[in-house]
């Protein structure tokens, strides 16, 4: 064989161990948080139409890695649609570090709902969570929503307008709490006033709400002591949602003596998401923080 002919065969050989890793590496990052099982959240329904029919699916960690935490996550869209890289990619990153994902389709004005059907579908999401918890292998106290853009709005208003559950109902889920265990915001729209956002906010309640509807889903101004610790990020350059709005939020949180972790970053346009895809290997430094912030709390270690 000549020298020629072996240093061919050698990069050949190079070129094959490359696109193995590589390979491997998606298949690794395809298995992790495959999506296990979609659940209607309102089966009494008669629609077929899937815009009649919120759904919970969730995307569950290696059973080598799971942790007894879930996190629901509301995808943005302005409250006229889903995005899905606010949702699914999420659920698969929260999945490598242990902690099953579960993505909320909620109702939205793009199927011709508006509150109070998106709320109560939040509502509905977080007590199936904790109702089916031990069957999940979840503890009922770690259980977390997640939220981005008006997906971030949704999400602090489960954090700020939560129900004790109706101990009297026929249904077992209703009976249990819709109260988050913490809340993780996005670049959220938290206002329904000036500095929010005005599809969202006309998507949510209408052309013409009433000036009472629109304090009462001002987030900002629903803050209680009881109110979840919170993890919020956005960023400066943000020219869609305010950055006002999780500054806002965050203020409400100090003054009534909510643990949060608020994150400013200079640079970012709105609706950056993870940044990456699987698996994963470049994510926004926001994702960093969220990770040390939820061992932190001992939602993970």
């Amino acid at each position: 064989m000549s020298a020629e002919e072996a240093k061919n065969i050698k990069k050949d050989s190079m070129k094959f161990t490359y696109v193995v890793v590589i390979l491997f590496a998606m298949a690794l990052g395809s298995r992790q948080g495959r999506a296990q099982q979609v659940i209607r959240l309102w089966p009494e329904s008669v629609s077929t139409a899937e815009k009649d029919n919120p759904t919970l699916t969730l995307f569950s960690p290696d059973s080598a890695k799971a942790m007894d935490a879930a996190i629901i996550i509301c995808p943005g869209g302005a409250y006229r649609g889903l995005a899905a890289h606010e949702g699914e990619d999420y659920a698969r990153f929260l999945a490598t570090y242990g902690i099953t994902g579960i993505v909320l389709k909620y109702r939205h004005g793009g199927g011709g709902y508006k509150y109070p059907d998106i709320t109560a579908d939040a509502a509905r999401a977080i007590r199936i969570v904790r109702a089916r918890a031990r069957e999940w292998k979840l503890n009922r106290g770690k259980i977390g929503i997640m939220g981005s853009s008006a997906g971030g709005h949704l999400a602090s208003t489960m954090m700020t307008h939560f129900g004790d559950g109706d101990r009297n109902s026929p249904d077992s889920v209703e009976r249990v709490s819709s109260r988050p265990d913490f809340g993780i915001l996005c670049y959220p729209v938290i206002s329904m006033g000036p500095i929010g956002h005005r599809v969202s906010r006309e998507q949510f309640l209408g052309l013409t709400p009433s000036a009472e509807l629109v304090q009462l889903y001002s987030n900002e101004f629903q803050v209680t002591a009881s109110t979840p610790p919170c993890f919020l990020w956005h960023t400066f350059e943000d020219s869609a949602v305010s950055v006002k709005n999780s500054l806002m939020f965050a203020k409400a949180l100090e003054e009534h003596g909510v643990p949060f972790d608020l994150h400013i970053y200079e640079h970012g346009r709105h609706g950056l998401g993870l940044g990456d895809k699987p698996p994963f290997a470049n994510t926004l430094p926001w994702t960093k923080d969220l990770v040390a912030w939820l061992k932190g709390r001992g939602v993970i270690h």
